[in-house]
């Protein structure tokens, strides 16, 4: 990845198909050797126009809404694995008619609305999410099984027999995790749960598997899921990870509009914004790489090429850094920020009015092919 992208004049998330059919082979391989189904969550990647590619890998996708489980049907060509916290009385029935699956977060919705799913999609396959009460996410706002969480039923409120309706479990637990960690949890996932998995058809493990990153253990992941296969060989066992499709398979190009000093810091500020185009970078937080430089602490701020990075939003937190580059910046250099594919257009906003950067798919051969460019009206009609 030693594209610089000068050549580029305007901000654009550049996904690199080379890099995605890498993540799409692996995952394919994995699921074949675990005899397990893994499928694509939209929360994280959903550039419907790279869903040839993924067709040929994969056969379905999960989706947390009704936008995301009629594209899941219109532009992915399967219905949808559905979960929402909540479903409402004005998209159940519509969501029903796009789903192969629907998992309801309570009991309550549950007795609600199973009838309502049946008598719109009769095929529709019903599920249920459960908490093990169990998850080593560290940080809180991305715990899906912290004390009070809204997700799941655990197991201490379940009836000794599942309501009739119920043909799956699903479980979600994890965020950006190995294989080791699926281990402890999916120990506790049996501990509470095992006497009901025999009755069931289909167990969701949800996603946080980050089965593309370096390092992880494939061979432990696979070995898990043979074993058991073993202990409930009638369950068919399902992944939903969504960052590990796209993990490291592009970037976001920025330029450098103009460089600030206060107190000793020098920030170049870029024409786009962390709050804005890299939100994950203030909620997690998390500090992305920057191609070509040196992330430092903080204290080392006043360094020779040092620098903060700046967003172009009025929020005064929507900066980060401190990154030393070769050599000085000036206005109109590119900068490069790595890993922007995942949980990126999918949350991005147009606070401020922003210009909105575009999206493209950087060719096999090189070339780069513009996917989707935002002008003026995209803004004005979100507010109208």
């Amino acid at each position: 990845m030693s594209n610089t992208y000068k050549n580029i004049p305007t901000p654009i998330y550049i996904i690199e198909e080379k890099l995605l059919r890498r993540n799409l082979r692996l995952i394919s391989d994995v699921a074949r050797m675990a005899d397990i189904e893994i499928i694509l969550a939209f929360k994280a990647f959903a550039l419907w126009k790279t869903f040839p590619i993924f067709r040929e890998y994969i056969n379905s996708t999960t989706a947390s809404s009704l936008s995301e489980a009629l594209l899941a049907l219109e532009e992915f060509g399967a219905p949808a694995h559905t979960f929402s916290p909540a479903y409402t009385d004005y998209e159940i029935k519509d969501i029903a008619r796009c789903s192969s699956h629907v998992s309801f977060n309570s009991l309550t919705q549950l007795q609600r609305y199973a009838k309502t799913v049946k008598d719109a999609n009769p095929d529709v396959s019903i599920g249920l999410r459960v908490n093990p009460e169990y998850s080593e996410v560290g940080t809180l706002l991305y715990n899906p099984c912290a004390p009070g969480t809204r997700f799941g039923v655990i197991a201490d409120e379940l009836p000794e027999e599942l309501p009739c309706e119920i043909e799956g479990f699903h479980c979600h637990c994890h965020c950006e995790s190995g294989a080791d960690v699926f281990q402890r949890t999916l120990a506790h996932i049996e501990a509470k749960f095992g006497k009901w998995l025999p009755r069931l058809k289909w167990i969701n493990f949800g996603g946080g598997h980050l089965i593309t990153r370096d390092g992880y253990d494939v061979e432990l992941l696979v070995g898990m899921m043979r074993d058991f296969h073993k202990r409930y060989p009638g369950l068919r066992v399902i992944l939903e990870p969504g960052s590990a499709f796209a993990w490291r398979t592009g970037s976001l190009v920025s330029h450098v509009v103009d460089i600030v000093e206060n107190h000793g810091i020098k920030t170049a500020i870029l024409d786009v914004s962390f709050t804005c185009h890299m939100p994950d970078c203030l909620e997690m937080p998390y500090q992305p790489a920057v191609r070509n430089a040196e992330m430092l602490p903080l204290d080392k701020a006043d360094e020779e090429n040092t620098y903060r990075l700046g967003g172009n939003s009025c929020l005064s937190g929507d900066f980060m850094g401190s990154w030393r580059f070769p050599a000085s910046l000036k206005v109109g250099d590119t900068v490069v920020f790595e890993d922007m594919i995942h949980y990126t257009t999918v949350k991005t906003t147009m606070f401020n009015g922003i210009a909105h950067p575009a999206i493209g798919m950087e060719k096999t051969d090189g070339s780069i092919e513009i996917l989707r460019e935002y002008g003026y009206s995209d803004y004005k009609n979100r507010m109208d």
